[in-house]
């Protein structure tokens, strides 16, 4: 067994590592990081195959990655990607050669497939892509909803190997009366009451090029945390798509209706996906689309930095169609300058962004940075409210304090 499946065993069978806390920039106490809101501390954990990452919760594994990691680069380590699980029956052994992938349903040749039978009957594409939690910067919302209480660092952005999922479907024959697929992992509930999760897309979804079924992340197999050996990767989409340890998808002639599907991931049907704080909506609709973002990352909100010159950089996304711009503002949203866009590292990746601020004097300032994205979508100065805590987008607000040189 080679070092990789010995690492990937160790993981399932629950060990923790024995690896030392890293150095981590940010306000951080001891083994402690800030997340900048009420009750916000969380503890940095190495697990098996990860750097040390906040942990929410123990069971089922929830860790978010501290923010500082996304100035580090445009691609984001698989140690570092966070990890979210909605059941607490984590798989606890997962044999690679045994693992199948069944498709059922409304299809005329059903499939099940190994791991091998999917890379050596399937074309392999690659796509640099932003995985990111509905919720993340949930713990942000004013008033405070219910949910895990995440700040920013619940996104990732990561090359995805696999097939094309809709290769796979049509090697299965799909029925023109297809609505939707639904599909699952081998996670499962602890308690006979929780609803299995099991997720659903639109067929059209489904046959886009860039949904795929992947097996390996930044040129290795998938974190067995991340979905090891296979998870579905919905481009654009939030992470809740995005199924760890697919096992099986069953194409459907009508919408599913499981709760997962249903109840869970909705957000108000109102144009900005938002309600009065403290409201219930009339009608909710399925999220599913990202919302354009960007952030400042060479700094964190309290840091001291020096008068004269601010080099500033960071990063912005959105659902597929692409960065257009990204603005900063240093006097409260009064004036824009436009950043330089980076590396184009394609439509469903982090785009980096940098800019120079001259005549930066001493005292509080207030950076702000707003991201265009190709479709119109403009980041708002407030942030729409919903019972979820989902979809944040606003133009977050970064506090430095700006000294003269030398003090």
């Amino acid at each position: 067994m080679d070092d990789d499946a010995l690492r990937r065993r160790a993981v399932l069978k629950g060990g923790l590592a024995a690896a030392a806390l890293l150095a981590l920039p940010g306000r951080v106490r001891a083994a402690w990081l800030d997340q900048g809101f009420d009750n916000g501390w969380r503890e940095l954990v190495p697990y098996p195959q990860k750097m040390p990452l906040l942990r929410i919760t123990t069971r089922p594994v929830h860790l978010e990655t501290p923010f500082s990691q996304f100035d580090r680069g445009l691609i984001t380590p698989n140690e570092a990607v966070f990890v979210r699980y909605h059941l607490a029956g984590h798989p606890l052994d997962i044999d690679p050669a045994a693992h199948t992938l069944t498709i059922a349903g409304k299809v005329s040749r059903p499939l099940t497939l190994t791991l091998a039978e999917l890379k050596k009957r399937f074309e392999t594409v690659r796509q640099t892509v932003v995985m990111q939690c509905a919720g993340n910067g949930r713990g942000l919302s004013q008033p405070r909803v219910q949910g895990a209480q995440l700040g920013n660092g619940s996104m990732a952005c990561v090359e995805m190997a696999g097939a094309r999922l809709a290769d796979v479907l049509a090697a299965a024959g799909v029925d023109g009366a297809a609505r939707q697929i639904a599909y699952h992992g081998t996670d499962q509930p602890a308690l006979e009451a929780t609803p299995s999760f099991v997720r659903s897309l639109d067929i059209a979804d489904a046959l886009r090029p860039e949904a795929m079924i992947a097996w390996e992340m930044n040129g290795r197999p998938l974190p067995v945390l991340n979905g090891y050996p296979l998870r579905l990767v919905v481009p654009g989409f939030y992470a809740a798509y995005w199924m760890k340890h697919l096992s099986r998808i069953d194409v459907l002639d009508h919408v599913f209706d499981g709760w997962f599907a249903s109840q869970a991931y909705v957000v108000p049907d109102t144009p900005d996906n938002g309600v009065p704080p403290g409201t219930r909506p009339d009608r909710t609709v399925r999220l599913t689309r990202m919302k354009v973002r960007s952030f400042i990352t060479n700094f964190s909100d309290g840091d001291i930095a020096p008068a004269g010159r601010l080099a500033l950089r960071g990063i912005a996304f959105d659902g597929g169609s692409g960065i257009r711009r990204v603005d900063v503002s240093a006097d409260g949203g009064a004036s824009w300058l436009p950043a330089r866009l980076g590396k184009d590292a394609g439509r469903f990746a982090f785009r980096p962004w940098t800019l120079t601020l001259d005549d930066v004097r001493p005292g509080p300032l207030t950076l702000m940075a707003r991201a265009t994205a190709n479709d119109g979508q403009v980041q708002p100065a407030v942030q729409p409210w919903n019972p979820g805590g989902y979809a944040r987008d606003v133009i977050e607000r970064l506090n430095l304090v700006v000294a003269e040189a030398g003090r």
